[in-house]
């Protein structure tokens, strides 16, 4: 799964989610992609099962780009511990969503292999997506 090799500090806050996406809103390597639609936090583990579901559904043919990094931390307090006593300790990394972004980016199959992939991958996904493509001028 996705995950940073170094960061400067392991735990972070949470931060607010508001806003649409300025970078990451256009398809700069593939012919299809797939869009958020609404804000949200996807987890490394989510983002590697809709790619598997992905390249499973191509049978390995065409290429497909993670336009997404899990580049900041989650932390969780054990079970049972009663509140106070500080921050639990980091247990994941996930990637922060806002509307417009370009999630999966795929090409080199058809366009039905393409969208029946992506549908795929998005029913992984704690967001809503649309299937989006490149127009030909």
């Amino acid at each position: 799964m996705l995950s940073p090799k170094k960061v400067k500090f392991r735990k972070q806050q949470t931060g607010r989610m508001t806003g649409l996406s300025h970078s990451g809103c256009h398809l700069n390597f593939g012919e299809y992609g797939l869009k958020a639609l609404e804000c949200g936090r996807i987890n490394s583990r989510q983002i590697e099962a809709a790619r598997i579901a992905m390249t499973r559904y191509a049978k390995r043919g065409g290429k497909i780009w993670i336009r997404i990094f899990p580049d900041k931390p989650f932390t969780k307090k054990p079970v049972e511990v009663r509140m106070g006593k500080g921050k639990g300790s980091p247990e994941g990394w996930v990637a922060v969503i806002r509307p417009g972004r370009i999630l999966y980016e795929i090409e080199g199959v058809s366009k039905e292999i393409a969208m029946e992939a992506l549908r795929l991958a998005s029913h992984k996904l704690s967001v809503r997506t649309k299937f989006v493509e490149r127009s030909n001028f």
